[in-house]
């Protein structure tokens, strides 16, 4: 009988905490490197459909001590972690339907649906009237524009300074801003709560080593060429500024597909494969490189052009809550990296994993995309946890930014071209004004 879960072996065992609760991990279960504890409670919850109470504010400390205080917070943060409760059977024998690796993500209105118990209660009556089925519901798998919602908590109860974004607006349109900041993301509230393991002196696999400078290798490093100064006193229009941006995206895209050819894996999949990841990918990797490798010009060169740029009436009039919810993503996504500052590293293994997207459709090896994005998911906490021994939460929080980056790449589809100046504009302005007061 095939079973889902991945078992890692004993001396890679030992090294990994679970990160749900911090306890030693035993290997990959449904869905996350997880323990014994987490991954029994778990099956328990979901194949029992259990419905949890929280006491307190719903924001419970998590630890191996801790953890059996509140089933409701440990739960939600099963969820938010990415554990997949597709991939556990109904009958509760051993063995899962489900083989993906990594975590899932699942929108913040799923995961209270199932706290809740009325996405059991939807599961039983759609059972009783089409009968059982295999099929994931869309929260636990890509959706069909390959964008997942993110897998970060949402509330109102944060939000981020969007440094001085309604004086900007009220400068031309001489009135206040909708308070309809309620989208933040709490994608590490849970790293201050989550004591981990204490670390302990490893070494990096001479593999993991060799596989990570591989990939860094393909990368071009090299400062984008596109020319982005302006002389003092020029007045930027909206359409100079657009064509500006349209080159640097041309850039960021031909350096995707001439790394992609450079890849140690791209003799393993075929062409067809590879322009299928691209085409549903090329947002979300020049979103990533932006805010990281390249992050430096675009907040920089960039942010003073746009600077030069004063949007007409009319357009901070039109400008869409779409846009406006990118808008505060992507400021509190900059501070999120701005404050971990990724290594190339890092950067060339989040790539790598986020490129490796088996659920995407029309794939012809995704077995095999599976088995590659598992590698270098180890990869990658293999180099976190060597590198940063006293930042145990880091892996963790590097990979909690790639279902935001998918989300916001997802969204900016479907802000109007015309918008994108000013859109680009409020995003530079804020990041490069925040970062230069610390």
């Amino acid at each position: 009988m095939e079973t889902w879960e991945v078992s890692v072996p004993d001396d890679r065992a030992e090294q990994r905490t679970c990160l749900i609760c911090g306890d030693r991990a035993t290997g990959l279960h449904y869905g996350i490197i997880s323990c014994e504890g987490c991954k029994g409670f778990f099956k328990r919850s979901i194949c029992n459909k259990r419905v949890y109470r929280c006491s307190r504010d719903k924001n419970c400390v998590m630890s191996r001590k801790q953890r059996n205080r509140c089933q409701y917070c440990r739960l939600l943060k099963c969820l938010q972690m990415g554990m997949n409760r597709k991939a556990i059977r109904e009958d509760g024998m051993p063995g899962g339907r489900n083989k993906s690796i990594g975590p899932v993500q699942i929108s913040e209105e799923e995961i209270e649906r199932i706290m809740s118990g009325q996405e059991f209660e939807e599961e039983a009556n759609h059972w009783s009237n089409h009968g059982d089925s295999d099929h994931s519901s869309p929260g636990n798998r890509a959706s069909e524009s390959n964008q997942p919602s993110p897998g970060s908590t949402l509330s109102s109860s944060r939000s981020v300074e969007l440094n001085g974004f309604m004086a900007f607006r009220e400068q031309y349109m001489g009135m206040s801003v909708p308070p309809h900041y309620q989208y933040i993301p709490h994608l590490f509230s849970y790293s201050a709560h989550s004591p981990l393991l204490p670390p302990q002196a490893r070494s990096l696999d001479p593999q993991s080593y060799s596989l990570i400078h591989q990939l860094v290798s393909a990368e071009d490093l090299e400062p984008l060429g596109t020319p982005m100064l302006i002389e003092d006193g020029y007045a930027v229009t909206q359409a100079e500024l657009f064509a500006l941006l349209c080159r640097l995206a041309d850039e960021l895209l031909f350096r995707q597909i001439a790394w992609i050819k450079k890849l140690p894996f791209f003799c393993e999949l075929s062409i067809k494969d590879y322009t299928c990841l691209l085409s549903s990918t090329w947002q979300e990797l020049i979103l990533l490189s932006s805010l990281t490798v390249y992050s430096k010009q675009i907040f920089g060169e960039l942010a003073d052009v746009t600077a030069k740029y004063s949007p007409s009436d009319e357009e901070l009039h039109r400008f869409s809550d779409e846009g406006m919810e990118v808008i505060e993503r992507l400021i509190y996504l900059y501070h999120k990296f701005h404050q971990l500052k990724v290594s190339n590293e890092e950067y060339a293994c989040m790539k790598a994993i986020n490129f490796l997207n088996q659920d995407i459709r029309g794939l012809a090896s995704a077995s095999q995309l599976e088995q590659l994005n598992k590698r270098y998911w180890y990869i990658c906490q293999d180099f976190t946890e060597y590198k940063y021994t006293h930042q145990p939460n880091r892996f963790p929080d590097l990979m909690m930014c790639l279902p935001e980056i998918r989300y916001i790449a997802g969204k900016m589809v479907n802000v109007p071209l015309e918008q994108l100046p000013l859109l680009f504009k409020v995003v530079l302005h804020s990041c490069k004004t925040s970062v230069g007061k610390e």
